[in-house]
């Protein structure tokens, strides 16, 4: 997640929840493709915006589904290198973009994007190719708090599991932590925090919703862009079953990057487990 600049924050904070819009920073820049034969889809959100999305069948018979919720920045382009593993261990992969990012219409704003992303569950569950009882939700930074305000308010779809790596417990919270890294203005943090972000669609506030879908958080002890206390917060908001996964000196988003080797083959044998519960327990 982005820092804004002193003086641009200063600026917005002068009006009640005007600094949301700091959550985004979209742009429609083409970085990759996915390597394996896939289908560009377009799909529409509650209130008819178009949006975009890639569908990736597996390689060989798929297990299951998994829907990847990217995170604030740029597009599913950029995004893809940390979900395009899950194809050839034998997911199908959906991965989107909100309102505003890539060839998506709109812009973004929290209820819209809250909306794309109910919206995003609701076509993957009603595709005529995907088991729609063998569906998990995997959210990375804003992404994770965006699979887990989609998946609480979509009980009727039967997810197998919400996995969420780097995310945030509320976004007055993370505003805070921003906040309390500018110069002068982080001795006010906590009254700023509240002027300038609302706290709408937080994550924290709805995980306990989840039950008794399985929850996994995956969160780094060296996570200087959402500090790893937000998944102990989320964790310990949530009801069983779940699970917590800490990455030892891992940095934001870094599971399945720099540590790809230990938790890429960790997190399927994870899936495996949820999606086949015949199989043996999964690992700490």
């Amino acid at each position: 997640m982005q820092l804004p600049s002193l003086g641009l924050f200063f600026s917005l904070i002068l009006f009640t929840g005007c600094a949301n819009g700091l959550f985004y920073y979209p742009n429609d820049r083409l970085y990759q493709t996915p390597d394996t034969p896939y289908e560009s889809v377009a799909f529409k959100s509650h209130d008819g915006t178009l949006l975009t999305g890639w569908f990736v069948p597996a390689v060989g018979p798929a297990t299951g589904t998994i829907i990847h919720f990217h995170g604030n920045a740029a597009n599913i382009s950029n995004h893809y290198g940390f979900v395009a593993w899950l194809p050839e261990a034998g997911f199908n992969l959906f991965t989107f973009d909100y309102r505003g990012y890539g060839d998506s219409q709109g812009s973004p704003n929290r209820q819209g994007i809250f909306e794309d992303s109910v919206a995003a569950l609701e076509y993957l569950a009603t595709r005529g190719d995907v088991d729609p009882k063998r569906l998990v939700a995997l959210g990375q930074s804003l992404g994770g708090a965006n699979a887990i305000t989609a998946a609480a308010a979509t009980p009727e779809i039967p997810l197998k599991g919400v996995v969420v790596e780097s995310a945030f417990d509320s976004y007055r919270a993370i505003a805070r932590d921003k906040i309390g890294y500018i110069p002068l203005l982080g001795w006010f943090k906590t009254p700023l925090s509240l002027i300038a972000v609302t706290n709408e669609h937080s994550p924290g506030e709805v995980i306990h919703r989840l039950s008794p879908t399985p929850l996994l958080i995956i969160h780094g002890t060296h996570d200087r862009v959402i500090p790893y206390a937000h998944g102990r917060r989320l964790y310990e908001a949530a009801e069983n079953p779940k699970m917590m996964w800490t990455v030892d000196q891992g940095h934001h988003t870094s599971a399945f990057t720099t540590q790809g080797a230990i938790y890429r083959q960790k997190l399927t044998d994870y899936l495996h487990t949820i999606l086949d519960p015949n199989t043996s327990p999964p690992r700490q």
